[in-house]
């Protein structure tokens, strides 16, 4: 074990009269603008294997041709399970169709995750512009709230009142933030944690540290953990560990909640970041694996695809450009298909019904009129 010179503490405790007759203790997170060193040597391990591992997600994702399309999936994914963890239940078909077709029911959930979609694209061409900041992801959290079940907790805004997590009040509640009036002070911190180039500090450790610190400040009233997973996919872009955006770890997250929640609890209660980074790093591992591995898949499946229409002379060409715009968005009607390839009605139609025919699209409402198809098999894939 290598010996911790100077030993983390999460934070302390701070005592407050809500005026009604009750105190309360809110969480103030110690500032994390400074070396850390762990004393689990098992972060060594990971850390290489995490870097090795993402290299090569890296390096795959820049060689696969015409990559741009595939990425559009990737980031839907992340919308689906970060939404998911928060108590959402759309699926990843369900997010491709339009509003008019999903039930009443699942509509506010639906929104939701589009609004994630749109934000984490705007985030991403943003970062062109301006550096991660908190200008940046409270403009994310706008969108993110804008016209859903969240649009009256401030959107864009840093919270100016005292939230909680857990427990039907602030008296029954498992965790609390740090007090509105402390938040200048731990979001100057964070934000000079981000960009100082003087902490010796490997890239990966920070982006663990910041998605903690992020969970623990819980800066907003609503949408804390989308914005907080969000900022992970923000990080890995800016930092140039990866040039595509092509790693989002949600789906890990989600498949392992109670482990993600107590592994950010357990830094609070325990003051153990290690254990918490050596489960983040775990997360970028699997995730990455993943990744390629789903990269390798939708290669396989393109040229099987272009082997099929290769065998349709006559609309060979015309198809193949179709077939690349659903790669993005695997959803698709006959007037999609006469707008995006500016042919008629009857052309479009005809290649549609060759492209459901050869099993390349998948019809799902079992009309004659108004149909919709989906790339079924190229779904699948994220599922």
């Amino acid at each position: 074990m290598q010996k911790q010179l100077n030993k983390f503490i999460a934070g302390s405790y701070k005592k407050h009269h809500s005026g009604k007759d009750y105190e309360y203790q809110s969480f103030m997170p110690s500032p994390v603008n400074r070396p850390y060193e762990w004393a689990d040597s098992k972060i060594h391990v990971l850390l290489e294997e995490a870097g090795r591992f993402v290299g090569a997600l890296d390096a795959y994702s820049t060689l696969v041709p015409d990559v741009d399309f595939f990425i559009q999936m990737h980031v839907l994914n992340e919308a689906v399970m970060s939404s998911r963890i928060e108590g959402t239940r759309t699926a990843i078909d369900e997010v491709l169709l339009p509003e008019e077709e999903i039930a009443p029911e699942r509509r506010d959930d639906w929104a939701e995750v589009q609004n994630y979609i749109k934000a984490m694209n705007t985030s991403i061409d943003r970062l062109n512009e301006l550096p991660i900041s908190m200008r940046l992801l409270e403009e994310a959290h706008k969108i993110l709230l804008s016209g859903v079940r969240g649009e009256n907790k401030q959107p864009g805004e840093v919270r100016t009142s005292q939230n909680w997590i857990g427990g039907a009040s602030i008296q029954t509640a498992a965790f609390i933030p740090p007090h509105p009036q402390d938040l200048p002070e731990v979001l100057k911190d964070f934000e000079f944690f981000w960009h100082n180039k003087k902490l010796d500090m490997p890239n990966l450790i920070k982006m663990a540290i910041s998605h903690y610190q992020f969970e623990t400040i819980h800066p907003f009233n609503d949408g804390n953990g989308r914005v907080g997973r969000m900022l992970i996919g923000l990080h890995l872009n800016e930092l140039g560990i990866l040039r595509k955006p092509t790693l989002y770890i949600s789906d890990f997250f989600e498949r392992n909640k109670g482990a993600y929640y107590d592994a950010l609890t357990f830094v609070r209660q325990r003051n153990d970041l290690d254990q918490w980074i050596v489960f983040f790093l775990s997360a970028v591992i699997e995730t990455a694996k993943k990744s390629k591995g789903t990269f390798e898949k939708i290669i396989d499946l393109r040229t099987n695809y272009e082997k099929q229409i290769l065998n349709l002379d006559r609309r060979a060409k015309t198809m193949h450009k179709l077939l690349m715009q659903l790669f993005s968005n695997p959803y698709l009607t006959v007037a999609n298909a006469v707008k995006n390839l500016n042919v008629s009605f009857r052309t479009a139609n005809n290649i549609v019904q060759d492209m459901q025919k050869i099993g390349i699209l998948k019809e799902i409402t079992g009309f004659s009129r108004n149909r919709i198809f989906l790339l079924q098999d190229y779904i699948n894939l994220f599922k």
